[in-house]
C-alpha cells in the first residue's frame, strides 16, 4: 500500500524521508541486481578530493551526473557506478604542509619522507564523511563501498603498466627542456595545469640599450617583458627578412626594427643620417654585457646578435633579448646557434648569489633591475602592459619558465590520433569539440609527466649511471627484478626508493627515478586503473570501456577530460567517452568560479536543509 500523498509542502522533510527509505531497502544496491545480465550503460565518476570539503557547485556535478544513469537504469540497463577518490598530489602535500607548519621541500625532507607520506595518507580522508553525507543527501547513486582509490596498491600497478606501454612505443622520455615551474612547489607543471592557473596582472615591460662592441656610442635597442632574465643574457635576437634602421637619436647611434621607430621613440622623435639593412645582415655583431658578474659564468660565444622568424614586428623593438634558460623560443635558439646556458635563478625562484639580488625572488627582482639599469643610462624606458599570466593552480606563487630535466610522454606524435578521438565524441555543448577542446589539442605538446615531489604516484623508470633505463610495469616484474623485494611493498616513496635492479647492460645497480608522476595522469587513467585492469576484471573492464556517458565542469576540459582522452588514445587508440555532458560554474556573488581553493564557496547544508 502507498502512503497517501501529504499536502504539507515540506520539501526536506520528504527528500529525507526518500533518501532513508532508499537507504533502508537498498534501492540502489537492487537496481543494479535487478538488471544485471541486461544491456550495459557505462558511467565513469570523476573523482574529488576527499581533503577539501564540498560546495553547492558539486551539487550541480552531482545531480547531472546521476540523472543519465539513473534514466538508463529506469529503461532496464545496467548501469555500474563506482565512486572514486582522487587521493594524490599537491593539494594534498600543500594541506599537510599547512598542518604540519612546513614550507616547502627542505623543511619536508627535514621532517621525513615517510612521515610525511604517512600524514598525507591520512589527510587525503580529512573530508570523506561530508563528501557521502552531502550525495547521499542529494540522491547520488554510486558505489561508495568499493570505491577506486588513486593511492591505492592495485590502482598504481595499473597506471604503471599503462607507463610501460607508452614506454614500450617510444613516447616517454627525459628532456632538458624549458617547463612551466612552480618555485614555491619545487615543480614543474603540464600544459593542461597551467591552463587553470591564469590571471590578469599589469607588469613593467623593459626597453633596455645594449652597447655595441668596438663601436663608439652606437646601440642595439631591445625589449623584454621579463626584467629578472636580463641577467641572463646572453644574445639578442632579430628577424632574418625584416628591415632594421641605423640611425642617430638624441645623441647616440642606435639600431632596432625601421618599423617601430616611432612607436618605441615618439611619434615626433626626430631622427638623422638613417640607414637600413635586413635583420641577416646584423647577425654576429657583438656587444657588451649588462652586468659585470655576467662575464665569468659563461664558457662559450656570448653577447651576440642571432636571427630566427619568431621576432614580430607587432611590440617592442624587433630585437629581443635572448635568455635560454627562461623561454622555450629562447631556450631553441640558443640550441641552434650554440648559445651558453646561463641562469642566474635558483630553484626558488629567487636571485642566485652571484648577483646583486640574491635571494630576491624574481617577480620582486624587476623593479631593483630595472633602477639599476636606469642608474647606469642603460634604460630606455619601462611601460606597464596587463597580460594573462599563468599562477600555480594550488599554491596561486606566480609561475617561471624554467630549464628543467623532465619526463615527458610525446604527444606531439599522436596529435591526429587525438584529433579524430576527439572528433568521435558527442560532446554538449557541441562548439566545445571544434573550440575549447579541438583548440587545445590543435596546439598540444608534450605532456610534462614528472614531479619533484613526494606524494604521488611514483614513476616506475629505473636508471643506471651508464645510461640505460628500465621501465617496471608490474609488481610482479619488480620482485621478479628486484633485489629482496617484499611482496606486500608499499608502492610509494620512501618505500619503493629503495628498491634497485641490476642494470642487464653493465650489471651495476640501478636506482629509481626520484620523481612521482602528474596526479592529472592518476585520474585520467580510471577508466582501466579502477578494475586494476589487465591484471584482473578484464571481462568487466571490456564491459565498461567507453563509457557512454561522463560529465564535470567546464573546467574539466583541459583537466580530467583531457588526460582520459589523452591516456586512451596513447593505450587504446580511441576515445574512452562517448557522450560528454560540460557544465558551466556555480558563481559567487562577485562572478567568480567558487572553488575550495580560493575559499569563496558556500557551504551545501546552507543549501539543502532550506
Amino acid at each position: 500500500m502507498f502512503e497517501k500523498v501529504s499536502p504539507d509542502l515540506d520539501f526536506v522533510k520528504r527528500e529525507v524521508e526518500t533518501v532513508h527509505f532508499w537507504k533502508k531497502h537498498d534501492i540502489f544496491e537492487k537496481s543494479i541486481k535487478n538488471r544485471e545480465g541486461g544491456e550495459e550503460f557505462s558511467f565513469f565518476d570523476g573523482p574529488p578530493t576527499a581533503n577539501g570539503k564540498p560546495h553547492i557547485g558539486h551539487i550541480e556535478t552531482r545531480a547531472i551526473k546521476d540523472l543519465i544513469p539513473r534514466y538508463q537504469t529506469m529503461k532496464g540497463k545496467h548501469v555500474l557506478r563506482k565512486a572514486g577518490w582522487d587521493t594524490h598530489g599537491l593539494p594534498v602535500e600543500l594541506e599537510v604542509e599547512k598542518l604540519l607548519g612546513l614550507d616547502g621541500k627542505e623543511q619536508i625532507e627535514e621532517y621525513g619522507i615517510e612521515p610525511f607520506i604517512q600524514e598525507c595518507k591520512k589527510s587525503v580522508w580529512k573530508y570523506k564523511g561530508e563528501w557521502e553525507r552531502m550525495s547521499d543527501r542529494v540522491g547520488f547513486w554510486a558505489d561508495m563501498d568499493d570505491p577506486y582509490i588513486t593511492y591505492d596498491n592495485n590502482y598504481i600497478e595499473s597506471v604503471w603498466w599503462s607507463l610501460k606501454q607508452v614506454a614500450d612505443k617510444g613516447l616517454l622520455y627525459k628532456g632538458h627542456k624549458v617547463v612551466p615551474y612552480c618555485p614555491r612547489c619545487g615543480t614543474a607543471l603540464s600544459s593542461h595545469e597551467v591552463s587553470q592557473g591564469y590571471k590578469t596582472v599589469t607588469e613593467k615591460s623593459a626597453f633596455v640599450r645594449f652597447k655595441v662592441k668596438g663601436e663608439e656610442n652606437t646601440w642595439l635597442y631591445a625589449w623584454t617583458t621579463t626584467p629578472w632574465t636580463l641577467p641572463s643574457n646572453v644574445a639578442l635576437c632579430v628577424n632574418p627578412d625584416e628591415t632594421y634602421a641605423r640611425f642617430d637619436f638624441d645623441g647616440r647611434t642606435v639600431i632596432m626594427a625601421q618599423a617601430l621607430i616611432h612607436a618605441v621613440l615618439g611619434e615626433d622623435a626626430t631622427v638623422e643620417n638613417l640607414a637600413t639593412m635586413p635583420g641577416s645582415e646584423l647577425v654576429g655583431m657583438e656587444y657588451e654585457p649588462l652586468f659585470d658578474f655576467q662575464k665569468p659564468l659563461v664558457n662559450k660565444p656570448a653577447w651576440r646578435v642571432v636571427a630566427d622568424s619568431y621576432v614580430t614586428m607587432t611590440d617592442g623593438t624587433g630585437i629581443v633579448h635572448q635568455a635560454p634558460a627562461f623561454g622555450e623560443d629562447d631556450a631553441r635558439v640558443g640550441r641552434e646557434n650554440d648559445l651558453p646556458f646561463l641562469q642566474l635563478v635558483d630553484t626558488r625562484g629567487c636571485m642566485a648569489k652571484e648577483t646583486p639580488w640574491a635571494g630576491t625572488f624574481v617577480k620582486d627582482a624587476d623593479p631593483l633591475i630595472l633602477e639599476d639599469l636606469e642608474k647606469r643610462g642603460l634604460l630606455v624606458k619601462a611601460e606597464e602592459f596587463t597580460h594573462d599570466y599563468p599562477f600555480c593552480w594550488r599554491c596561486d606563487t606566480p609561475l617561471i619558465y624554467y630549464a628543467r630535466a623532465t619526463w615527458f610522454i610525446r604527444m606531439t606524435a599522436v596529435k591526429e590520433q587525438l584529433l579524430a578521438s576527439n572528433r568521435s565524441v558527442n560532446w554538449m555543448p557541441d562548439n566545445i569539440k571544434e573550440g575549447r577542446m579541438g583548440n587545445f589539442l590543435e596546439n598540444v605538446i608534450d605532456w610534462g609527466l614528472s614531479r619533484e615531489r613526494y606524494w604521488g604516484t611514483p614513476l616506475p623508470v629505473w636508471v643506471c649511471e651508464c645510461g640505460h633505463t628500465h621501465v617496471i610495469g608490474s609488481r610482479k616484474e619488480l620482485e621478479e627484478l628486484g633485489h629482496d623485494v617484499p611482496h606486500d611493498l608499499e608502492l610509494h616513496r620512501p618505500y619503493i626508493d629503495q628498491v634497485t635492479i641490476t642494470c642487464e647492460k653493465c650489471g651495476k645497480e640501478m636506482h629509481r627515478t626520484p620523481e612521482v608522476i602528474d596526479c592529472w595522469y592518476d585520474s585520467g587513467s580510471m577508466p582501466f586503473a579502477q578494475y586494476h585492469y589487465p591484471f584482473e576484471h578484464e571481462d568487466l573492464f571490456k564491459e565498461t570501456f567507453p563509457a557512454n556517458f561522463i560529465s564535470e565542469a567546464i573546467d574539466q576540459t583541459r583537466g580530467w577530460f583531457y588526460t582520459l582522452l589523452a591516456i586512451s588514445t596513447l593505450l587504446f587508440g580511441r576515445a574512452p567517452f562517448e557522450n560528454c555532458v560540460v557544465l558551466g560554474h556555480v558563481q559567487d556573488e562577485n562572478g567568480q568560479k567558487m572553488s575550495k581553493h580560493k575559499g569563496n564557496v558556500v557551504d551545501p547544508w546552507d543549501v539543502l536543509d532550506k
